[in-house]
């Protein structure tokens, strides 16, 4: 099966009562315009996005075929990540926080919380930030959720 377009999301209400079938998907192949995946009951997927999908990328739920009363979507599988904490009594560290990743060239998300940051595993990275003064950090596994980006680009990059 060849998926060209996103046809939705899966909780869509037009997608109601099928069944999902999803395709992994890691946060670094989100924004890659090419694959070949096997879905979770086994399906072979060949995904082939146009250009819109480099600025984009596949998110969560993206439903990209229906056959029959399944649905096939995208799943974004949980990555370790690093969740940064600025302490709310130095809100000045978040400007300091948001430099050093980006100059870092490093992903960026909004936490789920106020003051929360998360941004893409590695251990330079995490020792770097745990130096900073009122600023702390937590290692997870989770699945980074790109409509909460802060990064215009979304890229798997080191130098």
């Amino acid at each position: 099966m060849i998926c060209e377009k996103i046809l939705g999301n899966a909780k869509d209400e037009k997608f109601f009562g099928k069944k999902v079938d999803y395709v992994d998907i890691q946060w670094d192949e989100a924004f890659k315009k090419l694959h070949r995946k096997t879905s979770s009951s086994g399906i072979e997927i060949g995904i082939r996005m146009d250009d819109s999908i480099l600025t984009r990328g596949l998110k969560q739920d993206d439903v990209l075929a229906v056959e029959g009363d399944t649905v096939f979507a995208v799943n974004i599988t949980p990555c370790r990540a690093i969740v940064v904490r600025i302490d709310k009594n130095h809100p000045h560290m978040t400007a300091k926080v948001c430099y050093e990743i980006g100059n870092r060239h490093a992903p960026l998300f909004w936490g789920e919380e106020a003051g929360t940051f998360i941004t893409p595993y590695n251990e330079p990275m995490c020792v770097m930030l745990n130096k900073l003064h009122g600023v702390t950090t937590e290692v997870r596994d989770i699945p980074l959720d790109f409509d909460r980006r802060i990064s215009a680009s979304v890229h798997s990059h080191t130098h």
